[in-house]
């Protein structure tokens, strides 16, 4: 992964898993809503899409209740005031974690795009390997 110069980064814990790309996360006694970034997972808080239970549950197994190293690409937050971050728990990148599983899509909005190959390159993977989203088994009913 290219990280950009300067980048900062923050120890945290993770008191909720909102969804799965969505976490709230205390730093220094205070909470804050992060979203991963580089990546989509289906929804499954206000509409529940298809896989989007599967991979809240991926997450939670990913990040519930540890510490995590979030560091920031360009943004500060999104629209919603959500911090933007890529996470690492256990040694784990969590958000390229999520897309090589196939619970998530890259979705790549500029300027916050140092891992936007990576995560291309771990979507074909899933593909290839049939995983997740990606798994003949997950193909939705029409």
């Amino acid at each position: 992964m290219r990280s950009p110069a300067g980048t900062e980064r923050a120890l945290g814990t993770v008191t909720r898993v909102v969804d799965g790309d969505t976490i709230e996360v205390e730093i220094a006694g205070k909470t804050y809503r992060v979203r991963y970034i580089g990546m989509d997972t289906p929804e499954a808080t206000t509409s529940v899409e298809y896989f989007g239970p599967e991979a809240t549950v991926k997450n939670k197994e990913l990040v519930e209740g540890k510490t995590v190293l979030l560091v920031k690409d360009v943004s500060e937050t999104d629209r919603y005031g959500r911090l933007l971050r890529y996470v690492f728990a256990d040694g784990i990148f969590v958000n390229y974690e999520l897309v090589r599983l196939g619970y998530a899509n890259p979705a790549t909005y500029p300027p916050d795009v140092a891992c936007q190959d990576t995560y291309l390159a771990a979507e074909r993977d899933a593909r290839e390997r049939a995983l997740g989203l990606w798994a003949p088994t997950a193909v939705p009913p029409t």
